[in-house]
This record gives structure tokens, sequence and C-alpha cells, in this order.
């Protein structure tokens, strides 16, 4: 699957790594639904790093159709909760 990181660019990601992800989203959600800032940005910083370990870039010339698009790492909570379904950011079981 093809990840848009917001202001950064795409990796491709096996989707049988979701599972991996799907933790640290669940906690970024519970840290919006309490309001918890820091704990909300250490999160993201976590997830998005993650993704990095996880997939491979693709060239920056490259743009292909994305299958899930996450926050930039500067993203505010509000501009994250726009992103939100009720999955979190990803999708999952």
């Amino acid at each position: 699957m093809i990840v848009r990181i917001m202001g950064e660019g795409q990796v491709t990601l096996a989707e049988s790594r979701l599972a991996e992800l799907n933790k640290l989203d669940e906690e970024l959600l519970a840290e919006m639904e309490n309001g918890d800032g820091p704990g909300f940005r250490a999160t993201l910083h976590a997830l998005l790093a993650k993704v990095h370990d996880l997939g491979e870039p693709l060239p920056e010339d490259s743009l292909e159709p994305s299958d899930l698009i996450l926050p930039s790492p500067d993203a505010t909570l509000e501009e994250v909760r726009d992103l939100l379904s009720d999955d979190g950011l990803i999708p999952g079981p």
C-alpha cells in the first residue's frame, strides 16, 4: 500500500504491517480524546517514525494514488481530528 505523509512524500508499506501501526494509532486517539497535547505530539512522531522504519520511500518525482494519508509531524490536534475516521488514522480490526 502507498502511504502519504503530508508535507513529506510517500512510502510503500506492506498491509501486513498495519497491525503494528494500530497500537500507536489507538494511543493517539486516546490522547486526542483526553486533550493530552504533549502525549499526542510524542505519539504522532512515534507513529510517523514507525511508518518510515517499516516502509520504503517512493522517489520524490513519483506520485501514486495514496491508500492512506497521515498528517505532517507538525500537525495540530485539531488538524489531525479532521483526518480521523471511526477507526482513527489507520484502518484496522
